[in-house]
């Protein structure tokens, strides 16, 4: 915490008391107003770790640049002294990150990404305690006036409040979102002056430095037409030790890639108006060569022979406006293995039929994926095709439905409809109609484990996820 603010914060406090205006309402946690320590791993270059060497993590919330220049990290063991010393020097942009290397233990397989600066510092895999300084020479501990932010984690003599769990060679101390949540993408910034509370222990592991892209303010709300706008429902991040939770944003839909499973854990789309034109079908299935060096790429004649379709997550047919828009789509890593009578049929009429309601006016936000392992196509039963690509049991869909405007999650309420389907993966699916295999928002978040529409206010979710779709179907 900023001890300069604290001093100041209890001068007021002093103040109104001595005034008679008595404060009867708890401090709640928000968004801090200084530069945090986002993320702390001491176990780089250790057996079993991925990453080679340790690294602390500092994040800027602020809408100013902040110079570094005789400021330092600092690291004690869990009862030891501040004599570990990292200088720092540049600057950090507004809401963005500052990536410190530390010392490797010699082992690992990759590199962290270019840090900012580089120290020496060798890190405790377990416990130990972090300082963030405006000085250069050893601090006292958390209560030192020089300190910033401070951090222990495992068994310590000294933290905010609480020390954060003990950490492994494969987990991290990583703070949490400006929301206080858990999601990537909307800053790190959460600060109750408790390491147990603002910190949770991941293995997904995810240094950032200078160049990473700048996060949005607390107060910014997620763009209008925006692939993601609903939230990010598994926590996916773009970190290659994450490999089957791997987030990847293209312009034309964003997914969670599972590299274990050779397909997405779920895809997420917007659908507009002006998504939708002339351009014809591509068919042009490929392999998409952008995923991580060394990881498989499915090919295109993949599910040859398998009696399972490429069945398209994001459809061809949402992406008409250019013929770029629409190769997108075919990507292998937008597929799953799909039954044909569910994704010809069933799936397709489902597919047609939230067009129909874009052309009527609307814009709609989708997400989509498959569940389990072991479905039924054409030539029978299988739990793989190709090189060892899942076929999925159940596939399942969620359609929010805005009429066309600016604002969208705003203007999400209590009475937007949200379509929820769950169907199996197999060739009876067609024997009824895609209204029959309605759910809801939380029946696909117990199948998953999945949390759906995060982006939108609690309250209003709470009603839209309970609901099960009864409008029309055609």
């Amino acid at each position: 915490m900023n001890k300069k603010i604290a001093i100041l914060l209890s001068v007021c406090f002093a103040f109104f008391c001595a005034a008679g205006n008595f404060f009867t309402t708890p401090v709640q946690a928000v968004a801090t107003s200084h530069v945090v320590i986002s993320e702390v791993y001491g176990g780089g270059g250790n057996s079993g770790a991925s990453y080679k060497n340790d690294f602390i993590e500092i994040y800027n919330p602020t809408d100013s640049s902040i110079n570094l220049s005789g400021w330092s990290v600092q690291y004690a063991s869990g009862t030891g002294s501040f004599t570990n010393i990292t200088n720092l020097s540049g600057s950090i942009g507004a809401h963005k990150y500052f990536l410190i290397a530390e010392a490797s233990g010699g082992s690992g397989t990759v590199n962290l990404p270019t840090p900012d600066i580089t120290g020496t510092i060798n890190l405790s895999a377990t416990a130990g305690k972090v300082a963030l300084a405006k000085v250069t020479t050893s601090v006292s501990g958390s209560t030192d006036s020089n300190v910033v932010d401070f951090i222990g984690y495992g068994s310590v003599n000294d933290s905010e409040t609480s020390p954060i769990g003990t950490l492994s060679n494969t987990t991290s101390a990583a703070r949490k979102d400006l929301n206080g949540g858990t999601t990537q993408g909307q800053g790190s910034g959460w600060d109750t002056n408790n390491n147990a509370n603002d910190l949770y222990i991941t293995s997904s592991i995810n240094p950032q430095n200078s160049s990473s892209s700048a996060e949005p303010p607390l107060s910014a709300p997620p763009s209008d037409d925006d692939n993601m706008a609903l939230g990010n429902p598994s926590g996916a991040t773009s970190v290659i030790t994450n490999s089957n939770n791997y987030l990847m944003i293209k312009t034309q839909y964003a997914f969670s890639y599972n590299n274990s499973k050779h397909e997405p854990n779920w895809t997420s789309w917007h659908v507009g108006a002006s998504d939708l034109g002339s351009a014809p079908r591509q068919d042009d299935f490929r392999a998409d060569t952008t995923l991580p060096s060394g990881w498989y790429q499915v090919t295109a004649n993949e599910f040859s022979g398998s009696g399972f379709d490429r069945g398209h997550m994001t459809p061809s047919a949402d992406r008409t406006s250019s013929v770029a828009n629409n190769s997108a789509t075919f990507l292998m890593d937008n597929m799953i293995p799909q039954a044909p009578n569910n994704n010809e049929i069933t799936w397709a009429n489902l597919e047609n039929y939230s067009r129909s309601l874009v052309t009527a006016g609307n814009e709609l936000f989708i997400i989509s994926g498959g569940y389990g392992s072991g479905g039924t196509g054409s030539n029978g039963y299988k739990t793989t095709v190709g090189n060892g690509v899942v076929v999925p049991s159940k596939v399942w869909k969620i359609v929010v439905v805005l009429p066309n405007g600016n604002n969208d999650i705003s203007r999400i309420t209590t009475s937007t409809r949200v379509i929820s389907v769950i169907m199996p993966n197999d060739q009876t699916v067609n024997s009824q109609p895609w209204g029959y295999y309605r759910v809801s928002v939380k029946d696909i978040e117990a199948l998953t484990g999945y949390d759906f529409l995060s982006n939108v206010p609690t309250s209003i979710q709470n009603v839209i996820e309970a609901k099960v779709d009864n409008g029309p179907t055609s």
